[in-house]
């Protein structure tokens, strides 16, 4: 299972970035990741605080490489 974030400079709202972070439910049910997802972002934020998360949503390995 992937996290995908979209995220937004503060200081230059305009510039936007996704950035996929790898989360350790592998066939999880995308709801089972949605609850338990906030603890990553929570800390991908904290590392990142120049950069605001606009929305994100949990993506299977598989659907995500197909995608690529």
């Amino acid at each position: 299972m992937f996290i995908v974030l979209y995220a937004c400079l503060i200081s230059a709202p305009a510039t936007c970035r996704e950035e996929k972070l790898s989360f350790s439910m592998e066939a999880s049910a995308p709801m089972t990741c949605m609850m338990s997802s906030q603890q990553a972002i929570a800390q991908w934020s904290e590392s990142h605080p120049q950069w605001q998360i606009g929305r994100w949503k949990c993506v299977a390995a598989d659907r995500l490489m197909r995608d690529i």
